[in-house]
């Protein structure tokens, strides 16, 4: 019998929070027929946007507006963050996974080679990507404590600090005081993809392991500020449910989490569904790319202060004027399986999560942006 995906697993921290229950009211309240070319006008007519306005701009009634849209979020990320362009290269640490998602490459039932950086690895990997100049890492793995445990990820963090300016981390969610030792090792940030914000679909997504609990990974950026991380990132994966609810649902926990924690820096990422080992037929049929154009705008005009990253998930061609817009980090160099960044090992120790569109290396980023007219930033961020 599989587990209520709505009930706490022992030593899964509970903590005092509505915040998933308002999400779950706004996203439940929209409905896209309610909304008309009045509205959009309405919201697009504002400086501070009310979450009313944000569902009309992710609307279909938003569509005609769809320049006069991107040219209020342009206008809007210049005066909050200038040209600048931050640019980071994420690393995957091992690709174990004790989770069965039906969507992911890394699932527990599908067959692929799995593997684990060493310590030695783990430098030989960093080394790589320093030397090309890259002051920022995301650090990645698999959702399984068994193999890569919460000491194995905060040594893979020390060890990071010595290379890198700006260390994010992308793992399996974790209780308040383990993010608290993940930052004391010199992590700065916490992303966390909630994939949906149908519970019911998330259900159906997410057929075993812990991640298949939805209000503990929901959490899980509050409790990464609760352990004293200085930022947190958030994401709906595009395309796995409604994609203007999950939309809205990602905006709205991040307009939350600004107001509870305004110290915080907040970010959003926008990925769409990539085709996967062992199927490729998983493909955002639904998200076409003015869909995600429009769905980055609204973001930027609700969170005109929310950094927005758009991955490589996305063409090089998409990305060069997205940046322009509103995106405002890219990564870089990205290798999405084990160890692919040595360049005596150009074949991957273990196989990658999903496939790129833009393989472009940290150079070629750089020199991309900086021909957009932008300024690439390698990190935004200085210890004192």
């Amino acid at each position: 019998m599989k587990n209520d995906h709505m009930v706490y697993q022992p030593g899964m921290e509970v903590i005092e929070s509505r915040m998933l229950d308002t999400v779950l009211h706004y996203r439940n309240a929209f409905n896209d027929s309610d909304y008309t070319a009045k509205e959009v006008e309405a919201a697009l007519s504002k400086s501070i946007l009310e979450i009313s306005d944000l569902m009309a701009l992710l609307s279909t009634a938003a569509t005609p507006f769809l320049e006069k849209i991107a040219q209020r979020a342009k206008d809007t990320t210049r005066r909050h963050f200038g040209n600048s362009v931050c640019i980071f290269t994420p690393m995957y640490l091992a690709n174990y996974c004790e989770n069965y998602c039906i969507y992911c490459g890394f699932n527990s039932h599908n067959a692929i080679r799995r593997a684990k950086l060493s310590d030695s690895e783990l430098c030989r990997e960093y080394e790589a990507v320093a030397a090309t100049g890259q002051e920022e890492i995301l650090i990645l793995t698999g959702e399984s404590r068994s193999m890569s445990d919460v000491k194995y990820i905060g040594n893979a963090i020390k060890k990071a600090r010595q290379y890198f300016r700006v260390i994010g981390i992308e793992i399996y969610p974790v209780n308040s005081d383990e993010y608290a030792y993940l930052h004391q090792c010199g992590a700065d940030y916490v992303t966390v993809f909630q994939e949906t914000y149908n519970s019911d679909k998330y259900e159906k997504l997410h057929l075993a392991g812990h991640k298949r609990i939805f209000p503990y990974r929901f959490y899980a950026q509050e409790r990464a500020l609760m352990g004293g991380m200085r930022g947190v990132g958030l994401a709906a994966l595009l395309g796995l449910d409604d994609w203007q609810k999950d939309a809205l649902s990602t905006a709205v926990h991040a307009s939350l989490l600004q107001k509870k924690y305004p110290h915080a820096e907040i970010s959003l990422s926008c990925p769409r569904l990539r085709p996967i080992i062992n199927n490729d037929k998983i493909n955002p049929k639904d998200v076409d790319e003015r869909r995600l154009v429009q769905i980055i705008c609204a973001y930027r005009l609700f969170l005109p202060f929310a950094s927005i990253t758009v991955s490589s998930r996305e063409n090089a061609a998409f990305r060069n004027n997205i940046i322009k817009i509103a995106a405002t980090k890219v990564s870089a160099g990205v290798c999405v399986g084990i160890g692919g960044h040595i360049e005596a090992e150009p074949q991957a120790k273990g196989d990658e999560q999903f496939e790129i569109s833009d393989n472009r290396s940290f150079e070629e980023m750089y020199k991309a942006v900086k021909t957009a007219g932008m300024q690439p930033v390698t990190s935004d961020y200085i210890y004192l």
